[in-house]
């Protein structure tokens, strides 16, 4: 079939409307980059032709993006969901090892970066055996671009001159379009394979949802290789709207660009609403143009939404919750919730259109409403599997329905609320950390008896990574040791923000595992919500 297919999205407003401005890329030092929806479509014609005639990238192949935000990144989104490839998006916080293993475990043999992120490429590379043959450099940001590499890399421009303005052959729905790795409880990322008919769809579920009008001017300050952004690459271009890039979330230049560019939409993970509260000259007039703030990834402190919705009492804040499985969105909290008194507020949402919830127990067994079990859904935007790995996707896919690990009850509205989290999975400024991984690289120390991590709550982060240590009889380390000794081999994000000591065994399960529930219970006691 083809209907659910995304060149059947963008291209008739592309058409209709070639002549007006689609992208700017806006830095600290001013307008990087402007251009209209015709020369959006020029250029993206141009690059399938490329990746097939330059790279020999085929339907089916995968080819990663390590990279800042920026018109060049939407294209390569485009590209996979034109049917040059399946885009794998890697996070710009992994560590090289972790880099390595992503690109080497989805045989994502062309990888596009900038000079921002080469070097990490390059360390991927001789120090922990990534195989790349192509390195495409995306050229007109800070570094060194590609003077003086090596001849398999070339630069993106260069690659864009080399290609045809031509159409391909149109993707099915079933073609996989995205591989997007998110963290896994043996301590290696997982590869969640997205069709082309889920991440459609998904762009179909938030247009019904909240919205999504050729008028609109939206702020990518979210780092473009995050599920929770996709529907946002897809979906303004494709609805005719205004993208606007900065390159890393940068809260002084968010306040400044909101301001000149006058943007009314955006997305953010809630820890950017604290930085931004703590930026240099900020203040709610020059926010004054937002009509529409999309948060999720990780829910927002009561305190810190409450001062926001004083802040911003003619914008309309909405709630996402997801995972990558689910091409990212399960459920909205509706705008009209925020500005209602009582527990709505810390509900994750109504299910869109389209997706279905269902509570079981620990045999899978429907729950009525207001019994808590585990949150599964059914939808069309789930994913085909998890990449290569059979086991891990019959345990999370049973019956068409996604077990998505997280606990919770659905009310007599319709509200989903979270109670708890099934898998170790700690949700720190809007990224997925399993603490087993953490966990592993802490028990490598030599001073370390026991350990056990988990997300404590954080004004800031939602959640912050802890870790409770037993050493040994001899040892001696320190917190500040224990934390560079885990910086070495994790990226920042997973890195605990504090350690604690204690004394004697941790508290054991009857399969002798740590209690994590009894541990993280003195920290959420009296809060509305049990995890973040």
């Amino acid at each position: 079939m083809k209907e659910l297919i995304y060149p059947r999205l963008l291209l008739p407003r592309a058409e209709t409307l070639a002549d007006k401005v689609a992208f700017v890329d806006v830095t600290r030092e001013g307008i990087r980059y402007e251009g209209t929806f015709g020369t959006h479509v020029e250029r993206l014609l141009r690059l399938t032709s490329a990746m097939r005639s330059e790279l020999g990238v085929k339907r089916g192949d995968r080819f990663a993006v390590l990279a800042m935000n920026g018109h060049e990144f939407i294209e390569l989104y485009h590209a996979a969901l034109f049917g040059a490839g399946i885009i794998n998006p890697l996070n710009i916080r992994f560590t090289p090892a972790e880099l390595a293993y992503v690109i080497n475990n989805s045989d994502s043999r062309v990888v596009f970066t900038d000079p921002v992120f080469a070097r990490l490429i390059d360390k991927a590379v001789a120090e922990e055996g990534a195989k790349i043959e192509k390195l495409v450099v995306i050229a007109g940001l800070p570094g060194d671009g590609v003077t003086g590499r090596d001849p398999d890399t070339i630069s993106y421009e260069e690659l864009l001159s080399a290609g045809e303005p031509t159409m391909p052959p149109e993707p099915d729905e079933d073609d996989a379009a995205i591989l997007m790795y998110t963290g896994g409880t043996t301590g290696f990322p997982k590869g969640a394979l997205l069709e082309q008919r889920a991440e459609v769809l998904n762009v179909y579920h938030v247009m019904f949802e909240i919205g999504l009008r050729e008028n609109r001017r939206f702020l990518f300050q979210s780092p473009m290789f995050h599920a929770a952004v996709v529907a946002g690459v897809l979906g303004i271009p494709g609805t005719g709207a205004t993208s606007v890039t900065i390159p890393l979330f940068d809260a002084e230049l968010v306040l400044r660009v909101v301001e000149d560019q006058k943007i009314d939409t955006t997305m953010m993970v809630p820890v950017m609403f604290s930085l931004l509260e703590r930026a240099e000259g900020f203040s709610a007039e020059r926010l004054a143009s937002l009509r529409q703030l999309v948060y999720g990834a990780a829910p927002i402190s009561p305190d810190l939404l409450a001062r926001w919705l004083e802040l911003l009492p003619e914008a309309d804040f909405i709630q996402g919750y997801g995972m990558t499985e689910a091409a990212s969105v399960l459920t909205f909290l509706a705008a009209a919730d925020h500005r209602r008194p009582g527990e709505a507020l810390t509900a994750a949402g109504r299910p869109v259109i389209g997706v279905e919830l269902q509570i079981t127990d620990s045999l899978g067994n429907p729950l009525a409403d207001g019994e808590a079990g585990e949150v599964c859904a059914r939808g069309g935007n789930l994913m085909r599997e998890y990449w290569n790995n059979p086991e891990e996707t019959a345990a999370a896919m049973r019956d068409g329905w996604y077990r998505t690990g997280d606990m919770g009850y659905i009310d007599s509205r319709g509200l989903l609320h979270l109670t708890d989290r099934m898998k170790d999975m700690i949700v720190t400024g809007g990224e997925n950390v399993y603490s087993t991984e953490v966990e592993n690289a802490i028990a490598a120390h030599p001073d370390v008896a026991e350990v056990a991590v988990i997300g404590v709550p954080s004004e800031t982060w939602g959640e912050a990574v802890h870790a409770i240590v037993v050493l040994k009889e001899e040892g001696k380390a320190t917190a500040d040791d224990l934390i560079e000794y885990t910086r070495r081999v994790l990226a920042g994000f997973k890195v605990p923000k504090s350690v604690e000591f204690q004394k004697g065994p941790l508290p054991l399960s009857g399969a002798f595992k740590p209690l994590k529930r009894e541990l993280r219970k003195r920290y959420w006691q009296g809060r509305n919500r049990q995890v973040s």
